[in-house]
């Protein structure tokens, strides 16, 4: 596998208002409110509105962001501009349909599943069960593996189906809207608490994949465009609007092979950075 830049957990810096908001007694009051989810709905008027558009210049140049690799059109809105297309060219697929390739642009960490349970991040523990309110489905999935990829605000925010097949219903979750940042990771049970939705994806080459897409801080919406029916690899699935989020992949036992330098830098706190249509695995065997 190709040497990909990897981001060290312990030495990221955290923006100043979100330790405020999670490591001072005050900000934590102010923290219950804000992670409502009607607050995120009221941020996501306003970035849809042309009142948000003067945004645009200062988040690009702040972000660092490579507009060169985007369809350019004129944006009404900042959701329409955090919403852009990428040119296809920049995010090419595999032709190879035994590979397992990320479902978009982001920071990957993985995890073995073992009796139910996953560690998204070091001190807090999740169960499979806990994350899909489904005790049922989150036990056919021991032994498996799950891949948690965390969307920073500069990321490309839609995302795709990593294989063709047929897929069930999208299953919404209500709950709060904590950002997807390390500093709130580490102290609360954010992938639990948060808005949420999944989906049983039946691939062709790699058995039943669930989809989650996690809402996050000022995401008040996860736009999925389909609802049960067929769709093919590569095709987009749906987009967040404005936050960051995260988008995780439960895979059963023995229908994939990872690989392994995923586990060894999840292992070492490092999170591996990956785009979309990017090889992270294979079709077992």
């Amino acid at each position: 596998m190709e040497n990909r830049k990897t981001i060290d957990l312990k030495t990221l810096k955290q923006d100043k208002s979100l330790n405020f908001l999670y490591n001072n007694s005050l900000g934590r009051i102010i923290l219950k409110v804000i992670t409502l989810p009607f607050v995120s709905s009221v941020v996501g008027a306003y970035m849809n509105s042309r009142l948000s558009k003067g945004r645009i210049s200062k988040f690009i140049k702040s972000n660092n962001i490579n507009m060169e690799e985007y369809e350019k059109v004129p944006y009404k809105s900042f959701n329409e501009f955090f919403t852009r297309k990428i040119k296809k060219e920049k995010r090419p697929f595999p032709t190879d349909s035994s590979i397992l390739f990320s479902p978009c642009d982001g920071k990957l960490s993985a995890y073995k599943i073992t009796r139910g349970t996953v560690l998204p991040v070091k001190g807090s523990t999740y169960t499979i069960g806990q994350l899909l309110n489904n005790d049922k489905l989150a036990k056919s999935y021991e032994g498996g593996y799950c891949l948690v990829f965390r969307l920073a605000v500069d990321d490309y925010h839609r995302y795709c189906y990593i294989d063709s097949g047929e897929k069930e219903e999208n299953i919404k979750i209500k709950g709060r809207l904590h950002t997807v940042q390390p500093i709130a990771l580490n102290l609360m049970p954010v992938f639990i608490q948060n808005s949420r939705e999944y989906t049983v994806l039946h691939t062709e080459n790699f058995g039943d994949i669930v989809q989650i897409e996690v809402g996050a801080l000022c995401v008040g919406k996860i736009k999925n465009h389909h609802q049960r029916g067929k769709f093919k690899s590569g095709e987009e699935k749906g987009m967040f609007l404005f936050g960051g989020s995260t988008i995780i992949l439960l895979i059963n036992k023995d229908r994939a092979v990872i690989d392994e330098e995923f586990f060894i830098n999840t292992q070492n706190n490092l999170e591996t950075v990956v785009k979309m249509g990017q090889p992270v695995g294979r079709k077992a065997l």
